[in-house]
Order: C-alpha cells, then structure tokens, then sequence
C-alpha cells in the first residue's frame, strides 16, 4: 500500500487540479493532463508490469475514441461538440484504469452529466440549461473515480 500512495496523491491531487479547472475556464489544460497520463503508465511499469499493456490500450483507446467522436461531429457540424481535452483526458484515464474500463466509464459520466442537467433544469426552469456549453471533466472524474479506485487500490488481507 505505500509504494500505491505515491501515484494515488499523484492521480488524486491532478484529478482536483483539472475539475477545478474545468469548472473555472473550461479547459482541461496539459500541464495537468500530460503527468497525469505518464503517472499512470509509470504507475503500471512500476507496480503492476503485467497490467502494463492494457494500460498502454487504454491511453490509445481513450484517446482514439473521443477523437473519432470530436473529429465526427466536427465535420458533421462544423464546431466543436466536445473539447479536446475531454479527449486526452479520457487517454489518461485509460492509462490509469485500462481499455477495459473506458467504455462503462464513459457511459457513467455521460449518465452523470445528464442526471446533473436534469436536476438543474428542474431547479432553474427559467434557465435554458442545454444552450450552455458542460464542462464534462467532473464527469468523466467522478466517473474514473467511482470504476477505478477498487482496482488501483489493493489492501493487504
């Protein structure tokens, strides 16, 4: 447990740094991003080498998906439907948790940012909440945090 406590500050306290950020700028920004992706592989070399591998895919896949996404609706639309940051920090996340996660962890923090949407669309009527651009990164945190943490975690029996 105390060589995993390194990395968890680590990926805790750039989690904290990118929602805060998100929130207040809505922008995921590198400097935050880019450790938090290489302290997750790192954290794989170092810890769990036979986990390593998915944790690669799971940078590539984050990374590839949400940019297929981006790109899609880009050309579709014309304008951005997602920021490129959710974009690398889903590659991150994938580094963290792996390929393997990064489906249902999408899934979960979409789930969230709609719930939250209808929470305020029922509190603030008056208030179009859909015209406004979401920061999804909270989302996509409370998400990673919610799938994640039981297999980053491992107490001793």
């Amino acid at each position: 447990m105390l060589t995993t406590l390194p990395f968890l500050i680590t990926y805790l306290g750039l989690t904290i740094l990118l929602v805060r950020e998100d929130i207040r700028s809505h922008l995921l920004p590198d400097k935050y991003l880019c450790p938090l992706l290489w302290a997750g592989l790192l954290y794989h070399l170092c810890l769990r080498p036979e986990q390593l591998p998915a944790a690669v895919a799971g940078a590539i896949a984050g990374y590839a998906g949400f940019a297929i996404i981006y790109w899609t609706y880009k050309l579709i639309r014309k304008r951005e439907g997602l920021g490129y940051g959710d974009v690398k920090y889903l590659g991150a996340l994938g580094a963290w948790h792996g390929w393997c996660v990064l489906p249902v962890l999408a899934l979960s923090a979409a789930l969230l940012a709609t719930l939250y949407l209808l929470i305020l669309a029922m509190c603030k009527p008056e208030k179009q909440v859909l015209k406004n651009p979401l920061p999804f990164g909270p989302f996509m945190a409370a998400a990673g945090l919610m799938l994640g943490m039981d297999s980053l975690i491992s107490f001793p029996l």
